[in-house]
């Protein structure tokens, strides 16, 4: 997956780089004419939500598919959103149209809030075709990527698989962060995507000696399938998994080593997966000991914003972040 485009917003003027960001995305996946301007109103009236509402914040603009997934990031007072997506109630002196008017135009929308923790809304777009969030049958799955300060690509990736029922999930984190940090995790993605074996230990040494002309990755995966209550988990490295529910906080956990570099026999491990429970895959650009205590509500949200949630309070800002958010329908 392509890293998310981190714009920060903390006056009106910050809105038109975004915006016109949004529209060379649209160009590239085909959007038509009226696609497009719908995206451009999205990040416009968000944009402009975060300087008059909300004290400033950032927005998030990625490629899924064939969609562009816009996110509102903030740390302001918060709001209700429900009364805020009335058409004429407004905080600001305005019209009071801005939040109703993207959720009606986008193909999706999803939001939350707390008052004095802020918000994070998701909004997304389609031109043509539905992107990866919709294949995995059974799930719903969202993602969010950011490079590291001053890079163009990031060295974190992440791909899923669907076949014969089973849904594989695989995320990597290159060594350090750059080109070749992408170069070693797009070739784990690479491996995985064309890999016949569906058993994460297996797969991922098979994928070991030919990484051995990278600098080497933190790799893991996951294997579920919708009728069991469980999931098969390995990794090598520095990506942490967390199982988290209203009342349960699980982690999976990797062994050491780095693929292509040196692994030790790896070990297909099994975990019960709780109802309501919600998967969490992340790299080390997201700070380890983060909870979602005090955040009632976030767990019933959609995955694209409790990933964003996530992002938003606990990125290192010096590294490659990818955070990935599985829910089971």
């Amino acid at each position: 997956m392509r890293p998310y485009q981190r714009f920060a917003i903390d006056d009106a003027s910050q809105v038109g780089e975004a915006r016109r960001a949004s529209q060379l995305l649209a160009a590239e996946l085909g959007f038509d004419e009226a696609a497009a301007g719908r995206l451009a109103l999205g990040v416009t009236e968000l944009g402009t939500n975060l300087v008059r509402h909300a004290g400033g914040g950032a927005l998030l603009l990625g490629v899924d598919g064939e969609a562009v997934e816009l996110l509102s990031l903030d740390t302001g007072p918060g709001m209700d959103i429900e009364r805020c997506l009335q058409d004429g109630f407004s905080t600001g002196g305005t019209a009071g149209t801005g939040l109703g008017a993207v959720k009606r135009i986008a193909n999706r929308f999803s939001a939350f809030s707390l008052p004095q923790r802020g918000a994070v809304i998701s909004a997304r777009f389609e031109g043509k075709v539905q992107g990866i969030a919709a294949k995995a049958g059974g799930y719903s799955v969202a993602g969010l990527g950011l490079p590291a300060p001053g890079e163009q690509v990031s060295g974190d990736g992440w791909g899923l698989r669907v076949r014969d029922g089973r849904t594989l999930l695989l995320m990597a984190d290159g060594l350090g962060h750059g080109p070749q940090a992408a170069e070693a995790s797009d070739m784990a993605l690479d491996l995985f995507q064309r890999g016949t074996l569906n058993q994460p230990a297996a797969l991922l040494e098979d994928a070991h000696l030919t990484m051995r002309s990278t600098r080497g990755a933190a790799v893991a995966m996951v294997a579920i399938e919708a009728s069991l209550d469980r999931l098969v988990f390995a990794g090598a490295g520095n990506i942490t998994g967390r199982l988290i529910s209203g009342v349960s906080d699980r982690s999976l956990m990797s062994q050491p080593g780095t693929l292509g570099v040196q692994i030790r026999r790896l070990q297909d491990v099994v975990y019960e997966w709780p109802d309501h429970a919600i998967l969490v895959l992340f790299s080390d650009g997201i700070v380890s000991r983060w909870n979602l205590e005090g955040v009632g509500g976030l767990l019933a949200c959609e995955p694209m914003v409790i990933a964003g949630w996530i992002l938003r309070d606990h990125c290192r800002g010096r590294d490659d972040a990818t955070v990935v958010v599985v829910r089971r329908h």
